[in-house]
């Protein structure tokens, strides 16, 4: 498995550094109800504007915060501390935040961004001795309050692999529940989470589809390892996939192919290796030491990041955000 390497996490600061400033081209996430909305992406985002889309941007500061934590000697630490000195600030967060407020808004990035941002948020409270999370807080709280006034609401779970899939987005949330004390979004994620997934038995796994990059099977299995005790999240897991010590369901088991990166959808692809990588690895270290599905889970995951993280940078249309989704499978998994 490749580790992150000093060299690896200076190559993937010059990626992210490369584009979270890069506000064109763009696809917006933005509702016109007037001549008055018709804006450009630094007036509507002055902190989130590049990246092609704002959720990407959202996740690459998370991956230049998390690689200066880990990595404070790579050699892009300065512009990244510029960077976030410049963006985090009380005037810019007001406006990101004044955008959120609007009324055509309510749905704005629900849940993917929703998570990241608040991913984003968990991440900059463990730099000690910088205002990075204080001034980003007001927009953090006002996402959590999204998610507790959604949740209770959301009748169904989304499955799909994509940016509509709530277990990602419950997954990132829970990270800032625990890192920031918001014990009332931990509570409300964990009964959600066992409320949409706690029955579910023998996963059929009908993925990939053409565009997906989450695993719709994984990334449940990776929420509810968080939200279940290590012995409830073994007996779940066992009856969630029973036959995996046989690679069984086996698209789950296979890393997707990705017939051209240059086309926005099918390099998802790469994407789903990645954080199919991120689950596996967590699944694995969730379950007993003699468990036989431990070695298949690290065999699996070391598939999937092979195949895909050579893959992070050549057209924009990955290089825009798969460098955060190689980085996820490239931490270590947490655990309680």
């Amino acid at each position: 498995m490749p580790s992150l390497s000093t060299d690896l996490a200076t190559r993937f600061a010059g990626i992210a550094l490369g584009h979270v400033t890069q506000e064109f081209p763009n696809k917006l996430d933005h509702v016109i109800t007037g001549p008055e909305d018709v804006t450009g992406p630094r007036h509507q985002h002055p902190i989130f504007f590049g990246s092609f889309d704002w959720h990407s941007c959202v996740h690459g500061y998370w991956l230049l915060a998390t690689l200066l934590r880990l990595h404070p000697e790579n050699g892009r630490a300065a512009d990244i501390v510029a960077l976030f000195d410049d963006a985090f600030v009380a005037e810019k967060v007001a406006v990101e935040v004044a955008y959120l407020a609007r009324p055509a808004a309510r749905g704005f990035e629900r849940p993917y961004g929703w998570g990241w941002l608040l991913m984003l948020q968990a991440e900059l409270v463990r730099h000690e001795g910088r205002v990075w999370g204080e001034q980003l807080a007001p927009l953090a709280v006002a996402f959590s309050e999204r998610f507790k006034t959604f949740l209770p609401k959301a009748g169904y779970p989304l499955r799909a692999g994509v940016h509509s899939n709530t277990a990602f987005a419950l997954r990132l949330a829970d990270d800032y529940a625990r890192q920031c004390g918001d014990t009332e979004l931990g509570e409300l994620v964990r009964s959600t989470a066992l409320h949409w997934y706690g029955q579910d038995r023998d996963c059929p796994a009908w993925e990939p589809s053409g565009d997906e990059f989450l695993s719709p099977a994984l990334q449940e299995a990776e929420l509810m390892r968080r939200v279940l005790d290590q012995a409830a999240f073994r007996a779940w897991f066992a009856e969630f996939l029973p036959r995996a010590a046989k690679r069984e369901p086996a698209a789950l088991f296979s890393p997707a192919t990705v017939s051209d990166r240059s086309d926005g959808k099918i390099v998802h692809l790469d994407g789903l290796n990645l954080s199919r990588a991120w689950c596996w690895q967590g699944i694995a270290a969730s379950l007993a030491p003699d468990d036989p599905v431990r070695a298949v889970a690290l065999e699996t995951a070391s598939a999937h990041l092979e195949a895909s993280i050579g893959h992070v940078a050549g057209d924009y249309m990955g290089e825009h955000w798969l460098a955060s989704f190689a980085l996820l499978a490239l931490l270590p998994p947490a655990l309680d």
